[in-house]
């Protein structure tokens, strides 16, 4: 099976397997495996290789060939054509814009499929590093949420059409 890569301008995602995928988890310091649902480990467990909706992806740096985080979508489209999306990038490489560029790959990616209509994304209400990562995105804040893991979340959504940057220039985040 031929390898999944989303090319971004310095950026390359690069699908896991489920041993890559969860290995990788079993990396993690703590902190950040603790974010990491349950839920999504058992679906990684029963994935297939080569399924990008269930499977982590590398954020590989091009020039340096350096892995700087990780991004996923949280499980396949559903009924409603509805995807989440995550990621995170290691803490030294962080404020140089990747996680924006892998963001907006990844929603790129989802719509470009076919079978997604709207993005989702979830932040901490006081991680606004992640919101305005998502505003960049095109993505718009919808609410908030209580997530049986993590507490109270606020709710972003990206539609097929949005253009990036729409929500950040309109004051929409």
């Amino acid at each position: 099976m031929a390898t999944v890569v989303i090319p971004t301008e310095r950026l390359e995602l690069v699908l896991q397997t489920p041993d890559q995928t969860l290995a990788w988890v079993a990396s993690l310091p703590l902190a950040d495996r603790a974010e990491v649902s349950d839920d999504w480990i058992t679906r990684v467990r029963q994935t297939a290789e080569g399924d990008p909706w269930s499977l982590n992806f590398t954020i590989v740096e091009r020039g340096s060939g350096s892995a700087v985080g990780g991004c996923a979508f949280k499980g396949p489209p559903d009924g409603s054509r509805v995807v989440e999306l995550a990621y995170g990038i290691d803490l030294p490489h962080r404020g140089r814009g990747f996680a924006t560029e892998a963001a907006a790959a990844l929603a790129g990616f989802a719509f470009a499929s076919g079978r997604v209509l709207l993005v989702r994304a979830h932040t901490k209400p006081d991680n606004g590093a992640s919101g305005r990562v998502l505003a960049k995105c095109g993505f718009r804040p919808v609410g908030q949420v209580v997530d049986p893991d993590d507490g109270l979340l606020d709710r972003w959504v990206r539609e097929a059409d949005a253009e990036p940057g729409a929500a950040a220039e309109g004051g929409g985040g």
